[in-house]
């Protein structure tokens, strides 16, 4: 299960017309703790902010649970859910709220999205809220695992090639009457 933690860092940002100004935006980035969250954030802003300084203000365990992203999708919308299940023990519904990030252009566009993206869950739900989230851009936990260099105390294993199977050959069997004719 994917932990998401909601990183502000602060830096000098030059906006479109060459002006430099400070400002403080929200990443959402996947890791396993907060000082992984904290190494994987200075890792993307020294791409992101080449050679400027930066540093990350605060960061904090988010409540989205999935994020749905889409290459067109300019602005991120933050939408609550909620899952109505079946209390086996009380016999009454229940309704779990749960929160989900999907990339939009507008807010038409981010609906339309969420009911297509959760069409996969089965059981009712409800969409009680949906916000244009301050969340500027979100950074997945993926890894190349097959590419990634090894540390030079490790070695790479190799996974084995399958055995070719050899056709049996049944010789001198006691239990096995001869066939006559052949040899």
């Amino acid at each position: 299960m994917q932990t998401w933690f909601e990183c502000k860092v602060k830096y000098v940002k030059v906006d479109q017309d060459g002006r430099e100004r400070k400002v403080s935006e929200a990443y959402l980035v996947d890791a396993v703790s907060f000082t992984d969250a904290e190494a994987r954030m200075i890792e993307q802003m020294q791409q992101l902010v080449r050679g400027g300084e930066f540093y990350i203000d605060n960061i904090k365990k988010s409540n989205v649970i999935e994020i749905f992203p889409h290459e067109d999708g300019e602005y991120w919308f933050k939408a609550k859910i909620g899952i109505v299940t079946i209390d086996e023990k009380a016999g009454k519904e229940k309704k779990i709220n749960n929160y989900f990030l999907v990339a939009a252009d507008d807010f038409k566009q981010a609906l339309l999205r969420l009911e297509e993206d959760l069409s996969y869950i089965l059981v009712p739900i409800q969409i009680s809220a949906m916000n244009l989230s301050p969340i500027v851009d979100v950074f997945p936990y993926f890894k190349d695992e097959v590419n990634e260099p090894l540390p030079p105390h490790l070695k790479r294993i190799e996974p084995e090639e399958p055995a070719v199977e050899q056709p049996v050959v049944n010789e001198g069997f006691e239990d096995e009457p001869e066939v006559e004719g052949h040899e």
